[in-house]
């Protein structure tokens, strides 16, 4: 196999267009949950602490929240099918690349210093297919929803008919 072709390929898998994003910021990440048929979307947010490989179709961000007291870390692959979105929140002065000594912060001493930046520019990135995505997956949930509402409807149409039918036989007896 030639380079040039495992480079083609390679560049097929990537998504047009991603956010910049740089180790300090604090990022929500949209991410595809399949449980069993179902679909649904999770949010993550926390501060970036590691970026890799950010020209590549293997770009990976580390992700760092303290939850009930517990720091839990997710790495997302920028340029994954799973990743829907990632929306950067805040953007903090940092010089280094990997910021692994958040982990044994907290409070005070785990803040990051912030940085005016224009939020709206920042995250305005038009990827079609994932827009197209996005309206197929509410096109499906208000489907099932109007299936489950007209499944509701006739069964209650039928415990009304059932109660019409046994008021009437009480009426003649």
């Amino acid at each position: 196999m030639s380079f040039e072709l495992i480079k083609k390929v390679n560049e097929a898998q990537k998504k047009p267009a991603v956010v910049d994003v740089r180790t300090g910021d604090t990022v929500r990440v949209s991410q595809k949950i399949r449980e069993g048929s179902k679909e649904r979307t999770q949010i993550f947010e926390g501060v970036v602490i590691r970026t890799d490989r950010k020209e590549s179709h293997t770009s990976r961000i580390t992700v760092r929240k303290v939850t009930s007291g517990v720091g839990v870390e997710k790495s997302y692959l920028l340029h994954s099918p799973l990743v829907e979105k990632v929306e950067i929140t805040k953007r903090s002065k940092v010089r280094r690349k990997y910021l692994s000594f958040l982990r044994e912060r907290s409070g005070k001493s785990a803040r990051l210093k912030g940085l005016d930046f224009d939020r709206a520019g920042v995250n305005a990135i038009h990827d079609v297919k994932a827009e197209a995505e996005a309206e197929r997956m509410k096109d499906v949930n208000r489907a099932e929803a109007e299936e489950k509402a007209a499944a509701k409807a006739a069964d209650q149409n039928e415990l009304e008919s059932k109660q019409a039918e046994v008021a009437a036989r009480h009426a003649e007896a």
